[in-house]
Parts: structure tokens; C-alpha cells; sequence
């Protein structure tokens, strides 16, 4: 008996400490539901902030369409897409024989990825280096040899393959920086350069970058001026430029796409910096060189003002200012891009009809403005791809980290064999100029940045990128 009554007072202790842990864990749970309620409260508040900045966003680039575009006006779809519609009645010309349609007179736009796209740009290193092959895993097996046409091969088993091709247009780290300009120019080849006289307006800036085969001369120099910096050349034309130089030793040649064998032996002949475009398509083709020479400009300059890109109505003949006419279509497509490119504050466009115009830009969205917008953007980005933190803050798209020695250190380009006229070219005004000869815009963005160089892996989505951190070793 006095067994049993030990067992049955055991009995409710027990009842009351699976009581208390029920009500205990009840609690808990409570609280946990109570904070995660919070946060999603608190996440919900920030999203519907980051909803309304980059709604008033698409308001001043609504506006500065319909101020700016010649005709052009854009329609708010919601918070980040909106679409850019012609005026009826305009003449499109161009028939796509694979769809079998003509140019449409409307294109939907989605600014928040255009934002972080353009935007991450002025951070790009937009050359292709030795320590962008080093860092990346397959840089000198799978990569480099894409760089390389006749090699005969689609692997670099033997890396000194490919060094002996890149070797004469390979810096070891980037020879030119964000910010490095103030102003610079981007000088289209377009025909409607001849309605305008440009020339001493395209000479004043700070850097002119050109395409191709376009003649620099006293002809046509008070339409497309006569300074010269950089150039940037397809594979084909490239070929061509000892006679479009003439003797011009200060213009740094990039090469849109590939280098090959052939062309590193004139390469050799000429004393100009020769280097290879790092943001290639690859396997997907080259977008347009013009939209490449605004890619590189912004790389390197706080303002990009362009001229001759044909981005004016009614503009009925496809040409080269120096070149004969010739019918064409009208480029709706690029003229919409460029004006949305303005709208988010990228470039300044020159054209004959906005000549006339006072170009005081105050309708262009402000640095402040583009920059909230963008910092927006990044966080709504973030919430749908459902990330509970971001540590990395501006390297976040960093997939691939490599570290390098201080800014200026390494080799110059250039080969073993080379001429005593390629020995004396300029790569050493720009590989090895000290930290403290940059503009202080650019030495101040360096070290914004933490010595870090970004680049892209392939393409032209920003969610992978390389990353090479350069050594904290004072800079002089």
C-alpha cells in the first residue's frame, strides 16, 4: 500500500511538469512568432519605401522623356518597368526577315535591372588583365584561348600558348580607372555629324574615344574635332589602323573582340598602347560598338556626353560621315535605349536637333536621385531573391575573389621580341603612373572601392563577377 500511494503522488508532478513545459514552449513560440511577425512587418515597411522611391523615380524619368525625347513619351507600367512609345505616324522602315515585322514603335523597359547594370559599370574594369586570367579558375585554360583567333586550339593545356599571344596587349592590372576623366566623349561615325559643328565642343573634353576606321583630319575637323585618345576597333578593321593613325602615338587602340596572330605583328610596328575589351559576349556576339564605347567610357568618366549616334526623327539614310549615302532604316530600337540611357542619368546626347536646345540638363535626373534609386533597387532585388543578409554591401555580386600586388606594380605589356619602336610606346604613361598622379575623384573612388577591381565573368549580367583585391601596401 504504501507503494502505491509513493506512485500515485509521483503522479501529478509529472502531470505538472509536462504543464509547465506545454505553456512554456507555447510562450516561446509566441515570442518567435511575435519578432518573425515583426520582421516581416519591418521588411514589408521597407519594401513598400523602396516601392514608392523607385516609383518617383519612374515620374522623373517620365518626365525628362517627355521633355527630351523628340517625340518620344514613356508609359509607368508599375514600380520598375515602363514602356517607350513612338508618336504615331512614325516611319518605321526596318523589316525583320526572320520574324516578318517591322521595327515596332513601342519597347518595354525595366529600369530597375537597367539601373543596376549601368550603374555597376562605373565600377567595371572594363580591360582585360593578367590578374583578371589568374583569378578567375578557368582564366588561362578555358578563357584566354576564346581571346585568341587562329590558335588552333580551345584549351590553353600549355599556358605559355597564350601568354606569347596576350602577352603584347595584357597589362597586369588595369591600366585606367574609375573616374580617371572628368568629361569625355563618344564620337559616333553616324552621317548627321555633318549637320552640326561639333568639332571644338568633342576637343574640349577630357578624353574622345572614336570607332573603327572614322578619319580624323583637318576635313572634318570642325565637325568631329581632331583629338584623339582612345579607339575602339572590331578584328577587321584593326588591320587598317597604321594608315588611320598616321603617326598618332597617343591613341590607345582596344580591341572589341579577339586578337589573332597577325594582328600581334603589326601590333609590333605601330608605338600606340594596344589593348583587349574585357566585357565580350561570349558565344553570344559583341553588342554594337557604340554601346561598347559608352560601356568603356563610363568605366573611366564621372560625365559621357555622345554625338553621332543617330538618334533623331525622321533620319532616313544609313551612313558613315565619311562615306556616301546610302538608304537604311530608321534605328527606333537604339534611339529608345539612348533616351532611356540619358533618363537615367548614363550619358549626355549631342545631336542636330538638340543643338539648338539649352542643354542645362536639369531635367535629367541628379546624382542623388539615381543614387537612391539605385540603392532601392538593390534592396528589392535582395528581398526577392529571398537573402536574410548582405555582408558584402558593393561586392555582393563577388562569385570569384583574387588578390594582387599594389596599384602600379607588375610588368608593362609587351613581349621579348618587340621593336625598339614598340619598346619606346606609351603603355608606361598609363601602367605604371603612381597612385597620386590620378585625379583625386579617382584615388577617392579607389579607396571608396578598398583597392578591389571588378570584372565581369561572361556576358553582361552583373550577378557574377571577379573580384582581385589589391594589396594594402601604400600606394605612391
Amino acid at each position: 500500500m504504501r507503494g502505491l500511494r509513493k506512485a500515485s503522488s509521483r503522479t501529478p508532478t509529472l502531470l505538472h511538469l509536462l504543464c509547465a513545459a506545454a505553456i512554456f514552449s507555447l510562450f516561446v513560440f509566441a515570442i518567435q512568432s511575435y519578432f518573425f511577425a515583426g520582421n516581416n512587418r519591418i521588411s514589408s515597411k521597407i519594401n513598400r519605401l523602396d516601392v514608392q522611391i523607385l516609383s518617383h523615380f519612374q515620374s522623373t524619368i517620365q518626365q525628362c522623356v517627355a521633355n527630351r525625347g523628340l517625340g518620344l513619351s514613356a508609359h509607368i507600367i508599375d514600380h520598375c518597368n515602363l514602356i517607350l512609345k513612338f508618336p504615331e505616324g512614325t516611319n518605321s522602315t526596318w523589316y525583320n526577315a526572320q520574324f516578318k515585322i517591322f521595327e515596332p514603335l513601342e519597347y518595354k523597359y525595366d529600369v530597375c535591372e537597367a539601373i543596376l547594370l549601368w550603374e555597376q559599370y562605373r565600377n567595371m574594369t572594363t580591360v582585360l588583365t593578367r590578374e583578371y586570367l589568374d583569378a578567375r579558375p578557368d582564366g588561362w585554360l578555358d578563357y584566354a584561348p576564346k581571346r585568341i583567333a587562329q590558335l588552333g586550339t580551345d584549351k590553353c593545356y600549355n599556358r605559355t600558348l597564350c601568354e606569347e599571344n596576350l602577352n603584347v596587349l595584357l597589362p597586369a592590372k588595369p591600366p585606367f580607372h574609375p573616374r580617371q576623366f572628368r568629361t569625355c566623349a563618344v564620337v559616333g561615325n553616324s552621317g548627321d555629324l555633318l549637320k552640326t559643328e561639333f568639332g571644338k565642343e568633342i576637343d574640349s573634353h577630357d578624353a574622345v574615344i572614336r570607332d573603327n576606321e572614322a578619319p580624323v583630319n583637318e576635313k572634318y575637323a570642325k565637325y568631329v574635332g581632331l583629338k584623339r585618345d582612345f579607339r575602339l576597333v572590331v578584328r577587321g578593321a584593326a588591320r587598317n589602323m597604321i594608315p588611320i593613325l598616321k603617326g598618332s602615338d597617343d591613341e590607345v587602340l582596344i580591341i572589341k573582340s579577339v586578337t589573332h596572330r597577325d594582328f600581334n605583328a603589326m601590333i609590333k610596328r605601330i608605338p600606340n598602347p594596344v589593348y583587349l575589351f574585357q566585357g565580350i559576349v561570349l558565344r553570344r556576339g559583341a553588342k554594337g560598338t557604340g554601346m561598347k564605347s559608352i560601356e568603356l567610357a563610363l568605366s573611366m568618366c564621372d560625365i559621357v556626353d555622345i554625338y553621332g549616334f543617330t538618334v533623331d526623327p525622321g533620319y532616313t539614310e544609313w551612313t558613315r560621315y565619311f562615306s556616301t549615302p546610302r538608304k537604311g532604316h530608321n534605328p527606333l530600337q537604339g534611339r529608345a535605349y539612348y533616351q532611356l540611357l540619358e533618363c537615367l542619368g548614363v550619358i549626355r546626347i549631342h545631336s542636330p536637333m538638340r543643338a539648338e536646345r539649352k542643354q542645362d540638363w536639369s531635367d535629367v535626373p541628379s546624382r542623388e536621385t539615381i543614387s537612391r534609386a539605385h540603392s532601392a533597387a538593390v534592396r528589392l532585388k535582395k528581398s526577392q531573391a529571398a537573402q536574410e543578409s548582405d555582408n558584402l554591401g558593393q561586392f555582393r555580386n563577388c562569385k570569384v575573389w583574387g588578390h594582387s600586388g599594389p596599384y602600379g606594380t607588375g610588368p608593362t605589356s609587351g613581349s621579348s621580341d618587340m621593336s625598339d619602336l614598340r619598346r619606346n610606346s606609351n603603355y608606361s604613361k598609363w601602367e605604371t603612373m603612381p597612385f597620386n598622379k590620378l585625379r583625386k575623384e579617382a584615388q577617392d573612388h579607389f579607396n571608396q572601392m578598398e583597392g578591389v577591381s571588378l570584372y565581369k565573368i561572361d556576358g553582361n549580367k552583373l550577378d557574377d563577377l571577379v573580384c582581385v583585391k589589391h594589396s594594402s601596401k601604400s600606394e605612391e
